[in-house]
């Protein structure tokens, strides 16, 4: 834990003004649900932000309690060690531990998790517990032909980050970085092969979770193929 007495007076005054402009809004428990590709990446950051609330990566959790060495983080190790699935008990269980860190306070973003309506079925057994429940459900709602333009569009520059896409931000040159002249690549996932057996996945195990949440009223239909801006409006709406 850090002595306060060493953090710079700005550093403090920033973390004070952002919890005081927290403490005003309401609680929120949110599910992102959507194909790769669909934009939950860009806008998972702005709810965060507007809405003082944690963003749960189930991905991310996983490598934190395994680097933390948590009860469960050893669990989960043994699991992937030996090349298991790691079960749905144990990733709500994560969840469970995430949910209590204070940056959880406000409630919580949660992305790439549920998959199944099982996981669905065992978070809201796990937060009927706690007494709370998930507020919104927002589906990025896409066509599979706009994510495939999306998707197999883009390249990478990778020691920078940079990222192009040959139709809606092409390089000054094909396939070369505006910045370092170096060329740019493709990530393995960003192929129309993968990006098929992803969205088959998807529509396969994730779907039925939408209408698992659809028959309880949570979920609010987002039209992904918009512009981001555009995307964020509709999100804003959503969850005022």
């Amino acid at each position: 834990m850090a002595n306060l007495e060493d953090v710079p007076t700005p550093d403090l005054m920033t973390e004070l003004l952002r919890r005081m402009k927290c403490a005003s809004k309401p609680d929120k428990r949110l599910i992102l649900i959507g194909p790769p590709g669909s934009g939950k990446g860009t806008q998972s950051p702005i709810i965060k932000d507007e809405y003082c609330l944690c963003h749960l990566a189930t991905g991310d959790m996983l490598r934190a309690a395994v680097a933390a060495k948590t009860p469960l983080g050893i669990k989960v190790k043994e699991a992937m060690d030996k090349g298991e699935l790691v079960s749905d008990d144990l990733v709500v269980g994560i969840i469970d531990e995430a949910m209590k860190k204070p940056s959880c306070q406000k409630g919580f973003i949660l992305d790439g998790f549920p998959r199944t309506v099982v996981q669905a079925q065992k978070l809201d057994e796990m937060l009927a517990k706690q007494g709370s429940k998930i507020d919104k459900v927002l589906n990025f709602a896409i066509d599979d032909a706009i994510l495939e333009e999306r998707i197999t569009g883009r390249w990478i520059h990778p020691p920078s980050g940079r990222t192009y896409h040959s139709k809606f931000a092409p390089p000054k040159v094909s396939g070369i970085d505006d910045v370092s002249g170096e060329p740019l690549i493709q990530r393995k996932d960003d192929t129309a092969e993968v990006l098929k057996s992803r969205l088959e996945a998807f529509h396969r195990q994730t779907e039925p979770v939408i209408d698992y949440y659809s028959k309880k009223g949570l979920v609010v239909q987002l039209p992904a193929e918009k512009p981001p801006k555009e995307v964020t409006t509709e999100v804003e709406k959503a969850l005022s």
